[in-house]
């Protein structure tokens, strides 16, 4: 067994889940070596903890979608939601082999599956240690432009950082948004501004998401105003956009925009609901070693020099009351490299090409 699966099985069960004696845990593996099935089992077991193991395919996945029915769905849900409640913890690898495999779902069929699998996420958010992760094939090496084997030891290299030692200055920055009122976001074809007062942040390392380095609150939700580009890739529900260009009137976006033809498959997903034409997250990623983007959010969204800016629904967490089916997570990266860019916390800069100025974050600087 590569003795860095044997690492990371220690990571996810003693410090991502801190899973203690006697804890159910919930192991759902999606396209995932049987090895790392069996380190966290091992793990699992050493903490004295009770493994349970859930495995799933996505070409299975795509084909139940295909036909997906509202009865099919409650059904699914209703299993899924009985099994979440009788867990302490959850951790969720999801391989693929192909990034698009649900690109030719119907929208309305994915639709009718996330209606009724959100109560199963909710609860799994809100009720249980939760924390989930990639796993690196070849398909997402050939997103990163990288050979397989030069992909996995960078994606080791992120998974496995030192994550605990990143939290004073990530709390320092959870402090930094909470006592600030509002947001000034400039460069990169960005003029945006928009409020935070009274907002709740969340410092994100290495609980919830392998691999980690974010600090996120959410916008006071109608006070949005202007219009943000977003230059680095993303891929929703299987389907891949360039160039997402969103312009906001009172938190609402009024107009979206995405090159190569998808324009209208965006304005599609924007429309799934109400709540999906809001902002649910505003969010500051800084991972030392996740720099460039592979449209992979768990990744993306990480990106040191960069913030995301989330149309859909909001974290209880940082709840500014937005609800819809999407919660899509769009990145703009600020270094130098990508153009640069600014961000200004009442009227004073903050962050200057993906650089924090106060002496007090200099850590998330990489």
């Amino acid at each position: 067994m590569d003795p860095r699966y044997i690492q990371l099985a220690k990571q996810l069960i003693r410090y991502s889940t801190a899973l203690r004696k006697g804890e159910k845990i919930l192991l759902d593996l999606v396209d995932t070596p049987e090895d790392m099935a069996l380190a966290l089992i091992r793990e699992v077991r050493s903490r004295k903890g009770i493994p349970f193991l859930r495995l799933g395919s996505n070409r299975l996945s795509r084909e139940l979608l295909m036909g997906a029915t509202d009865e099919q769905y409650q059904t699914t849900s209703r299993h899924l939601l009985t099994e979440m409640k009788d867990m302490d913890a959850y951790i969720a690898i999801r391989g693929s082999h192909n990034i698009t495999e649900t690109s030719d779902v119907p929208a309305k069929r994915m639709g009718t599956a996330m209606k009724h699998l959100r109560k199963v996420l909710d609860h799994r958010v809100k009720k249980t240690k939760w924390c989930v992760l990639r796993w690196p094939h070849p398909a997402m090496a050939q997103q990163a432009g990288m050979s397989t084997e030069a992909f996995e030891d960078f994606y080791f290299d992120a998974c496995l950082l030192d994550y605990k030692s990143y939290l004073p200055a990530m709390n320092a920055l959870k402090r930094f948004m909470e006592r600030a009122n509002e947001v000034h976001i400039v460069g990169n074809g960005t003029d945006l501004r928009f409020s935070i007062k009274g907002m709740s942040a969340i410092a994100c390392g290495g609980q919830n998401n392998i691999p980690d380095g974010e600090v996120f609150t959410a916008p006071v939700k109608d006070s949005v105003e202007g219009v943000i580009f977003y230059n680095a890739p993303t891929i929703y529900r299987g389907i891949g956009f360039d160039g997402i260009k969103l312009t906001f009137e009172k938190g609402r976006i009024v107009k979206a925009e995405a090159d190569g033809g998808m324009t209208r498959e965006l304005n599609k997903i924007l429309d799934s609901d109400d709540g999906a034409r809001y902002i649910g997250e505003f969010a500051l990623g800084f991972h030392p070693v996740v720099r460039e983007p592979m449209r992979d959010i768990l990744f993306d969204e990480k990106i040191a020099g960069s913030f995301h800016f989330t149309p859909g629904q909001a974290y209880e967490e940082a709840d500014n009351g937005n609800r819809s089916t999407v919660h899509w997570d769009m990145v703009n990266i600020q270094r130098k490299d990508y153009g640069g860019g600014e961000i200004y916390f009442d009227g004073k800069l903050f962050r200057k090409n993906g650089r924090f100025l106060a002496k007090s974050l200099e850590k998330l600087n990489g």
